[in-house]
């Protein structure tokens, strides 16, 4: 494995670059989907008829 390094010593920071990327697309749509199911939540407390006490 660090023949590979030696003979292509950019690749390790390609490796980097793609896995930051993916942590940065994970962590939108991990957000993102959290915002959805809290709007959703609010929306069905909403839409909820209130009884009369």
């Amino acid at each position: 494995m660090s023949d590979l390094f030696d003979e292509y010593p950019m690749l390790i920071f390609a490796l980097e670059s793609l896995l930051a990327l993916f942590l940065l697309v994970f962590i939108v749509v991990w957000t993102s989907s959290g915002k959805k199911k809290a709007a959703r939540a609010s929306s069905n407390e909403a839409q909820k008829p209130q009884k009369p006490h």
